[in-house]
């Protein structure tokens, strides 16, 4: 199998508080589900690295490391609001747990496992469902994110001599610390879908935020209105991030996969459904195969239909990396419906909606109509007109933002 998958039980020691919505139940979930599946059938699952903090400080400061390590020791002389108010820590979002540090380092772990796996040679690709936590900043934990896992593989990445590196986000959150850590580092492009940063926190993710100095055009962000379909979104996608990623010609590809794009998702409000998602990764693997000779790092993110959403999507996206994609028509085993119908009972009620029994969804429709410049092209059936042209001023948005800088014309499809 020319695929890692990194897994370890100690990655559900990332856990903040009960009602936190990020619960960890979902990584576990995913993979007996995937197991269930058969999708793990003959695979060896890698463990991550076990890392020391200065694996940490490519990205975050000392000062912040260190606070994170006293906090979850108990050991912090730091007031509440000061603490929350210097590093982020402390608050309803990033609540203070035993062993923050370690968790939190280990997921950073998962990801460079991933990396160093597909740098090798001895895989093309690696998923690290564990990571994602694109949040983080240099000295601030931000939006359930305590380290950058995916900033810090990126640094070792160019450590290692890349320097053509593509990041795609499709979390319905901006992939802010991941952009903000290379925005003016032309060695790497950051491509961001998300909800509207008018109507989703943080409120980045804007078509102008484009890189700063030499790196102008790294940075790619395609924000959807909310109620956003998987046919709008993925005309989204295909008028953009193909064109971006073939001008930049990247070495390797990182993909994060936040599931919050979800339309049960109680944190956001876009429409896809587990279909759509995983037609998403599909392309990104299908962009990987082309430009990147199949060099592919895929980690999870968001996502707090922990229970029902969550572990379909993230198992969709394990079996795309092992190429054995699973039909969307596929029943989910009893038992294991069973299982997570009865773990439902112990998630808090906001993000406990009971499994589904399929690994799609119903009314699925991921048959988008492709961008074909700005002709003024009525909808299909099916898609109102004001979601075609809301999704339309978004791509010329973004191509008019982006295009350009790589010698590109924004308004012909065939760029």
């Amino acid at each position: 199998m020319n695929a890692a998958v990194i897994w370890s039980e100690d990655f559900l020691s990332y856990r903040w508080a009960h009602s936190h919505p990020m619960n960890p139940v979902r990584l576990a979930l995913t993979m007996t589900l995937a197991q269930s599946l058969g999708i793990l059938d003959d695979v060896d699952l890698t463990p991550p690295l076990q890392i020391d903090d200065d694996a940490l400080t490519v990205v975050h400061s000392r000062d912040y490391i260190d606070a994170v390590r006293a906090v979850g020791s108990g050991m912090a002389s730091l007031s509440g609001p000061l603490l929350e108010r210097l590093f982020g820590l402390g608050d309803s979002d990033n609540p203070v747990f035993d062993g923050m540090h370690e968790a939190a380092r280990l997921l950073v772990g998962g990801t460079l496992a991933a990396a160093q796996a597909v740098h090798s040679g001895s895989v093309r690709r690696a998923v690290n469902i564990g990571g994602g936590m694109h949040h983080a900043m240099k000295s601030r934990a931000a939006g359930f994110c305590i380290y950058n896992d995916c900033a810090v593989a990126i640094r070792w990445l160019l450590e290692q001599g890349y320097d053509r590196i593509a990041y795609i986000d499709i979390d319905a959150h901006h992939g802010d610390g991941v952009q903000v850590e290379f925005a003016a580092d032309p060695r790497v492009l950051t491509v961001s879908l998300h909800q509207h940063p008018a109507t989703l926190w943080p409120g980045t993710g804007w078509p102008i935020e484009v890189g700063d100095g030499d790196a102008q055009g790294t940075a790619v962000n395609l924000p959807f209105m909310p109620d956003t379909s998987d046919r709008m979104w993925l005309r989204g996608f295909h008028a953009v991030v193909p064109s971006v990623i073939a001008a930049f010609r990247p070495q390797i590809l990182i993909s994060q996969c936040g599931a919050d794009s979800h339309r049960a998702d109680p944190l956001t409000d876009l429409s896809l459904t587990v279909d759509g998602q995983r037609e998403a990764m599909i392309a990104m693997r299908e962009l990987a195969e082309k430009h990147c000779e199949g060099r592919w790092i895929v980690v999870g993110g968001g996502g707090y239909g922990v229970v029902n959403v969550v572990p379909r999507s993230w198992s969709h996206m394990i079996g795309v990396v092992l190429d054995k994609d699973v039909d969307v028509t596929t029943q989910i085993d009893e038992t294991w419906c069973a299982t997570a119908e009865q773990i439902s009972t112990q998630v808090h009620s906001d993000y406990a909606r009971p499994p589904e029994t399929v690994m799609g969804d119903t009314g699925a429709d991921v048959n988008y109509p492709a961008w074909d410049g700005d002709t003024g092209q009525q909808p299909p059936d099916g898609v109102a007109e004001s979601a075609l042209r809301q999704t339309d001023r978004a791509i010329m948005a973004t191509r008019k933002a982006v295009l350009p800088l790589h010698g590109l014309d924004p308004e012909d499809p065939r760029d």
